[in-house]
């Protein structure tokens, strides 16, 4: 872990109590979009700590459970489909992010947030941050929380709203614009989870 504690290290040398914060869900045609904030302590040993993209969904699932435990605090927020429609996806993900780091139980005094954006049209970051490209495989916090987002995001989908709306198979593609979600939304039309603004492409091949 210590590569992903290489770009914290300063900032923890100067007393700073640090937060990393990612997002999940923010490309599928439906649901919500998840946000995480984690502070870990420097000791905190959690093997194969990464993006979770690069992880597979068992090891995923493994380091949330550890996560959880080791963090000094943690949360985890959303956005529903319908927010998402009304402020656009890019203000719906930052505003997951301000109450994910809003639902922390200890006050950080930067947070670092994965990504170039901290700020859209109508939300913008309410903390102080600082952004950081490909954060969730250079920070050691950010990536913690990409795994607490996706793996929150993945358990709702499957568990929630899969058996909510069985016959959009919702398990087997978790909302993104596969063929099968496409022949889903074709055989069934848009149920209330699915992003109206996101489904433009589908309504203009029917």
């Amino acid at each position: 872990m210590e590569e992903l504690w290489s770009c914290e290290d300063p900032l923890r040398a100067e007393g700073l109590t640090l937060c990393g914060v990612d997002e999940a869900g923010a490309g599928p045609l439906m649901g919500p979009v998840y946000a995480a904030a984690v502070i870990l302590p420097r000791d905190a040993d959690l093997p194969g700590l990464n993006d979770s993209k690069k992880l597979t969904e068992k090891r995923r699932e493994v380091l949330y459970g550890e996560i959880c435990a080791q963090a000094i605090a943690w949360s985890v927020a959303r956005v529903e489909a319908a927010e998402i429609d009304e402020i656009d996806i890019l203000n719906a993900r930052l505003l997951a992010m301000n109450r994910a780091i809003g639902g922390l139980s200890v006050k950080p005094d930067l947070a670092l947030i994965d990504g170039n954006r901290d700020h859209g049209s109508r939300v913008a970051i309410q903390v102080p941050h600082e952004t950081l490209i490909g954060g969730d495989g250079r920070s050691a916090s950010i990536a913690a929380a990409s795994i607490l987002a996706k793996v929150s995001r993945d358990r709702y989908v499957t568990e929630i709203l899969d058996k909510k709306y069985p016959q959009y198979q919702f398990a087997k593609h978790k909302g993104y614009a596969t063929k099968l979600h496409y022949a889903m939304l074709d055989a069934y039309g848009p149920c209330p989870e699915h992003r109206r603004s996101f489904l433009r492409k589908w309504g203009q091949g029917r």
